[in-house]
């Protein structure tokens, strides 16, 4: 099938032919007839596939007759980041080229008043964030109601950073006379619920399994076992740059991505470090950096965009070569849309993942979702190319008495806390993993058993202090310190303040201020 079967306008030919495509994607073969026709889509395709112009084709084609009004777009397409917003507009503008159609791009970071302008005098495609579009609509500059066609696209990801409630209110402010398109790489059930609310009989093009990879991206797995938990993320970036250098020239350029913000330009200095060409890219910077780090990286300034999820989903740069997750996806549908950045428009690209013991769980669920098993490749700093957890829990255990005897040193035991011999038998026991034995029983095994009988019958006549005093030394220590066997409260506080009497104190005892002592003159009555 070619493009001019499809039934799209002479023009929207023209531009097509220009930008050098021949044959539809099977997505934009699917969707495109009953958008014409005025039909209600539901597209469900994996990343990398073609769904941006699977709607702007039509969309051009169909608003290509009739004129805009001023703060009245006559089509709408929301999308889920402002990079993915900006390359939408960028396809507009190769398709619409031969067109006298208009658009305006409302996304953040850039200045009101400019996009107040472009509203003012009328706009046939607004492309817009949610929450930019509705900053506009509370201001009271923008109205809804001449919207014709309405398009979501990555509607999944809509879902992963909380705009459903923002869609929901958006879909309410548009006629219910318009036409939707509705563009998703996976459908989750609360994506399911918002067509089923929204969509009137969509023609539903599934052009391949939901939460599929593609089969020209090569994928594969590393496992990472740090030599201590403080060095995890330094020898992770170790491995990334083996990774790169085990590549060589087959690795043009990559895309990095990480989990956190601060990961993404610790990752990117380190490369800079090591002489790779990096740059990184997240939702702090401000809109001119982000669009310049891109330019840079699609004109081959750059060579590695070391990036968090804000670049994951709907970013066309067709060349990519290589996809490194420096961190494992903790949603497993973004790893279907991070690697989706390689192998696009039917070219190969390459996969790889760095995973630790910690990220077994986040692995499992991926690859139940992908429906296969990522494959393992051998780490070229060398190592296990899978996770050994009964292992790993079996070198802790050895690990543990050994940390205990070097701790144990230090440490007093409670059964010996009374004198030192005592603390020095505690510390023999510690250090050579052996119960303390008293040396009483010792002594006893050397000798002759007549004397032997001989010892316990004067052991047996002495006064039980003693005996205590043997088994348990420190409690009987305690108990002489504290003036033999038990006290009352008040001969304890006697001994306390060092007095030697054993009559419990009254008053204040020993301790009178001297000036109560005083004598004086009691006055005389009548005086």
């Amino acid at each position: 099938m070619k493009f001019s079967e499809l039934g799209l306008a002479p023009e929207v030919l023209r531009a097509i032919e220009e930008a050098g495509y021949e044959e539809p994607t099977p997505i934009q073969a699917g969707a495109i007839p009953p958008a014409l026709e005025g039909r209600d889509v539901l597209g469900i395709a994996q990343t990398g596939t073609g769904k941006t112009a699977s709607f702007v084709l039509p969309m051009v084609t169909i608003l290509s007759k009739g004129r805009a009004r001023a703060r009245m777009p006559r089509s709408l397409v929301l999308c889920p980041t402002r990079e993915l917003a900006a390359q939408v507009a960028e396809n507009f503008d190769i398709y619409a080229k031969y067109t006298k159609l208009t658009k305006a791009l409302l996304i953040g970071g850039v200045s009101f008043k400019d996009q107040d302008r472009l509203i003012d005098r009328g706009v046939d495609v607004l492309i817009a964030t949610p929450g930019r579009l509705l900053d506009h609509f509370e201001r009271g500059k923008l109205l809804l109601t001449g919207v014709q066609i309405m398009v979501v696209d990555e509607a999944d990801r809509m879902l992963d950073m909380g705009f459903i409630p923002d869609i929901e209110r958006i879909f309410k402010l548009t006629p219910f006379t318009r036409q939707t398109l509705f563009f998703s790489a996976t459908m989750p059930s609360e994506i399911e619920r918002l067509t089923q609310t929204f969509l009137s009989n969509p023609a539903r093009v599934e052009v391949a399994r939901q939460s599929t990879t593609s089969e020209t991206i090569e994928q594969g797995l590393v496992f990472l076992r740090p030599s201590r938990r403080d060095r995890a993320a330094k020898e992770k970036r170790e491995l990334l740059r083996a990774l790169i250098a085990a590549e060589g020239e087959a690795c043009t350029n990559a895309i990095v991505f990480c989990n956190r913000k601060v990961d993404v330009d610790i990752v990117a200095k380190s490369l800079r470090k090591h002489g790779l060409n990096a740059a990184a890219i997240h939702g702090d910077l401000d809109q001119t950096t982000r669009m310049k780090v891109l330019d840079g990286f699609r004109e081959g300034e750059i060579r590695f965009l070391v990036a968090s999820d804000v670049a994951a989903r709907g970013l066309d740069i067709p060349s990519v070569s290589h996809v490194f997750n420096f961190d494992v996806p903790t949603h497993p549908e973004d790893y279907v849309h991070r690697i989706g950045r390689t192998g696009r428009a039917g070219r190969t690209g390459k996969a790889l993942t760095i995973a630790t013991p910690a990220d077994e769980k986040l692995v499992a669920a991926i690859e139940r979702l992908i429906g296969r098993e990522i494959p393992r490749i051998e780490n070229p700093l060398g190592g296990a190319t899978s996770p050994a957890p009964a292992e790993a829990e079996g070198e802790e255990a050895a690990k543990a008495p050994a940390d205990t005897a070097a701790k144990g040193g230090r440490k007093r035991s409670r059964r010996g806390r009374g004198g030192s011999k005592s603390r020095e038998t505690s510390r023999e026991a510690d250090r050579t993993g052996t119960a303390p034995q008293s040396e009483a029983p010792a002594e006893k095994a050397a000798e002759p058993p007549a004397a032997r009988e001989k010892a316990d019958a004067t052991a047996e006549e002495q006064p039980v202090e003693s005996a205590a005093t043997e088994e348990k030394p420190s409690r009987a220590r305690r108990t002489r310190s504290r003036g033999g066997s038990r006290k009352t409260e008040g001969q304890r506080d006697g001994q306390r303040r060092g007095s030697d009497q054993k009559a419990p104190v009254v008053g204040m005892g020993d301790h009178m201020p001297a000036f109560l002592s005083r004598s004086f003159e009691r006055p005389k009555r009548g005086k």
